[in-house]
């Protein structure tokens, strides 16, 4: 999974427990300007704690997984999509 993959996921984690940016990010001593700049893939650095925090409030997990050198055709129409 990609960065921008990881903030969607947060987003829709985090509509589906029906809280604000500002709720979820209250409930965790961030600012609701972090929360929105990872879901929307325009913040250029953050760090894991905060990102597992996020990620534990929501429920979600973080998995951690081999790279393979090329890309899978899947990959590559995801990344189409998405672009």
């Amino acid at each position: 999974m990609y960065f921008d993959e990881i903030g969607k996921e947060i987003k829709k984690a985090r509509k589906g427990k029906k809280l604000s940016q500002a709720e979820l990010a209250a409930s965790l001593g961030m600012s609701r300007a972090t929360i929105s700049g990872i879901e929307n893939n325009t913040i250029h650095e953050i760090g894991i704690r905060k990102i597992m925090s996020i990620c534990a409030a929501l429920g979600l997990e973080i998995l951690v997984k081999v790279k393979t050198g090329r890309p899978t055709l899947q990959q590559l129409l995801e990344e189409q999509k998405n672009a």
